[in-house]
C-alpha cells in the first residue's frame, strides 16, 4: 500500500517544528548565559518567568514554538483523517502544502522580526487552509457513513 500523498506535509510540518525548537534552545541557553542565569538549582520554573529577562527577540522563537504544537494538532489530525479516507491527494494535498508553507512563513515573521500585522495575515490565511482541509475531511467521512 502506498503512503497517502498528504503524509508529505504533516511530516515537512513536524520537522519544520523541530528546527524551530532547535533554533529555539541555542538561541536562548545563549540569552541565559549572557544574562548570567544557571539551571544549576533550578526548581520548577517555567518558560515564561524569562519573560523580560531575555531578549524579547529570543524568547519570540519560543512563542512560535508554542504556536507550532498548539494549532497545528488539528492540521495533523485532519491530514491523517484524509489519509485514512483515501483523500490525501489533489486539492487538499495542495491546502495541506499551503498550511505548512504558510506555517513556516508565519515562523520566520515571528522568530525574526514580530511584526503583529503580518503574522495575524499569515495566521488568518493558514487557519482558511486548515478550515478548507477540516471541510473535505469531514465530506470524506460522511460520505463513506
Amino acid at each position: 500500500m502506498e503512503p497517502s500523498p498528504i503524509l508529505a506535509p504533516v511530516v515537512a510540518l513536524v520537522a519544520w517544528t523541530l528546527v524551530m525548537m532547535v533554533w529555539m534552545i541555542a538561541t536562548r541557553f545563549a540569552a541565559m548565559r549572557r544574562a548570567g542565569i544557571s539551571l544549576k538549582g533550578r526548581v520548577g520554573t517555567r518558560s515564561g518567568s524569562l519573560e523580560g529577562v531575555i531578549e524579547d527577540s529570543v524568547n519570540w522563537k519560543a512563542h512560535n514554538y508554542m504556536h507550532l504544537v498548539e494549532q497545528p494538532t488539528l492540521f495533523y489530525a485532519v491530514a491523517l483523517t484524509l489519509a485514512l479516507a483515501d483523500a490525501g491527494g489533489g486539492y487538499n494535498l495542495i491546502l495541506a502544502w499551503a498550511y505548512v508553507g504558510l506555517r513556516v512563513v508565519h515562523s520566520l515573521f515571528q522568530a525574526t522580526i514580530n511584526i503583529v500585522t503580518y503574522r495575524l495575515i499569515l495566521w488568518v490565511l493558514s487557519s482558511f487552509a486548515l478550515i478548507g482541509l477540516t471541510v473535505q475531511a469531514a465530506r470524506a467521512v460522511c460520505s463513506h457513513l
